[in-house]
């Protein structure tokens, strides 16, 4: 499993760079600059948390089920959040269509916070 997530953390991390400069470069003129800000807001997101990615499947600290759940709750979180931001920002997506997305995205982000969090305290304890 763990070389499933890196192999996902490294794609993530490409598609990060890539959507960065396809928004710095090929954006900029097309969108109102509140809307190229929350575009790059959704690349920044995603680079944040391939990073912890990587962190937690290289740990060797954490067993292969808290970084299965905590990878979990990260990929489903990058990909509704930053997903639904793209989706809407960069192709046109009514944000009327999927509005619930993107909190519940950043709810699945908050989620994994916390799963580290508790990994961390409980390790602590120990």
């Amino acid at each position: 499993m763990k070389n499933k997530y890196l192999s996902l953390s490294a794609f993530f991390g490409f598609l990060a760079v890539v959507l960065g400069a396809f928004g710095a470069h090929a954006l900029k003129e097309k969108l109102e600059p509140e809307i190229l800000a929350s575009f790059e807001t959704g690349v920044r997101y995603l680079m944040y948390h391939t990073i912890i990615l990587l962190f937690v499947n290289m740990n060797d600290g954490f067993v292969e089920k808290t970084k299965n759940r905590i990878s979990f709750l990260f990929i489903v979180g990058i990909i509704f959040f930053s997903g639904s931001i793209f989706a809407i920002s960069a192709f046109g997506v009514p944000a009327s269509y999927i509005w619930f997305i993107t909190p519940l995205g950043g709810l699945f982000l908050i989620f994994g916070w916390l799963s580290l969090l508790y990994t961390f305290l409980k390790k602590n304890k120990n």
